[in-house]
């Protein structure tokens, strides 16, 4: 029987997969032959040697050891695509709150609740919350791969214009005007989403010589990694 110890609580439609007659899995299980992790960080974790596998539940892997795991022979696989369609509809709700400033709309309510001429109140008031249509409007994709593909194609459908930077895109088409330089991309965009993997070659690529080929009021979404973005940075800017 294979031991599977789950780092992070796994769908039932993923762990029905495998059989409890040839499977003991959970996230107590020890001396584990393979590991199920999505956001856990396992860099301080002591691998046992009997681990054969690790499986990321998720596209990133920058929360698993790469290294110790190729040196001691365990194979480290992702599951690209798999909550693809999900951080797509996260990201165009991300657009949709900020061009419409509806957090500041709720916020705002929020203030006149219990006062007995609230309809006066919004009809006065609501014009502050008019926000932009994103129609028309050029949205930046920064990774084409999985993900950003879709936000792409979604977006392009709600009438957006579509630039992408990806160093590794080659395909072309599905509407997107892919550039190989992402400071010619980034003062053409109304919005930018960030869809890239966290690597020593991507942490903090979003610094202050990007904020500044950047328009005055563009918006900037990251349902990615935090450390794509140089907070100090981006509180400048």
């Amino acid at each position: 029987m294979y031991r599977i110890k789950t780092m992070n609580k796994i769908a039932p439609v993923g762990l029905d997969r495998l059989p409890a007659d040839a499977y003991a899995v959970g996230d107590g299980v020890e001396n584990e032959d393979g590991i199920l992790v999505r956001s856990a960080n396992m860099h301080d974790m002591d691998l046992p040697e009997n681990l054969l596998a690790v499986a990321r539940a998720g596209a990133g892997v920058n929360n698993i050891p790469l290294t110790t795991c190729a040196d001691q022979g365990i194979v480290v696989f992702n599951t690209p695509g798999a909550n693809a369609r999900s951080v797509m509809e996260l990201a165009l709700c991300g657009m949709f709150l900020a061009s419409r400033d509806i957090v500041g709309g709720i916020n705002w309510v929020q203030t006149i609740k219990g006062s007995s001429d609230v309809g006066k109140l919004v009809e006065k008031g609501k014009s502050q919350f008019a926000g932009t249509e994103i129609l028309g409007k050029t949205l930046g994709v920064v990774g084409l791969g999985a993900i950003g593909r879709k936000v792409a194609a979604s977006a392009k459908a709600l009438g957006m214009e579509i630039v992408g930077y990806d160093p590794y895109y080659t395909a072309g088409g599905e509407g997107i005007s892919v550039y190989t330089d992402i400071l010619e991309m980034l003062p053409l965009c109304d919005y930018v989403t960030i869809h890239v993997p966290a690597m020593d070659s991507t942490k903090g690529m979003f610094n202050k010589d990007l904020f500044a080929s950047m328009k005055d009021n563009a918006v900037l979404l990251n349902f990615s990694r935090d450390k794509l973005v140089n907070d100090v940075d981006l509180l400048v800017a």
